[in-house]
């Protein structure tokens, strides 16, 4: 798989404009999302990790009972947000309207 590349912070919030909610900060974009409950929450968490292992790309993730924050950037680049953050943020999002 090729290695993602770094993202300017210019770059980065211009891909930001096509993620709604999605902030830029300490550098790594994230935002939280809202479920019915922790069950949901943790549901949500799980159909995703299939993707996350294939696409090489592990966000942090949070979980307060009925919310989920992704932390997305990449320790294997000196903890950078990427092409391949940008990438997992749209995953996630489609996947979140879906749902």
């Amino acid at each position: 798989m090729e290695m993602p590349k770094i993202l300017t912070e210019k770059q980065i919030n211009s891909a930001l404009k096509d993620l709604p909610g999605w902030s830029f900060s300490d550098n790594k974009i994230s935002k939280e999302f809202k479920f019915n409950d922790f069950l949901d929450s943790l549901s949500f968490i799980a159909s995703l990790t299939p993707y996350f292992e294939n696409l090489d790309h592990h966000p942090d993730v949070h979980i307060f009972y009925s919310k989920v924050l992704f932390e997305l950037s990449r320790f294997d680049v000196g903890g950078k947000v990427t092409t391949r953050d940008i990438e997992v943020a749209h995953l996630i999002e489609n996947a979140y309207k879906k749902r």
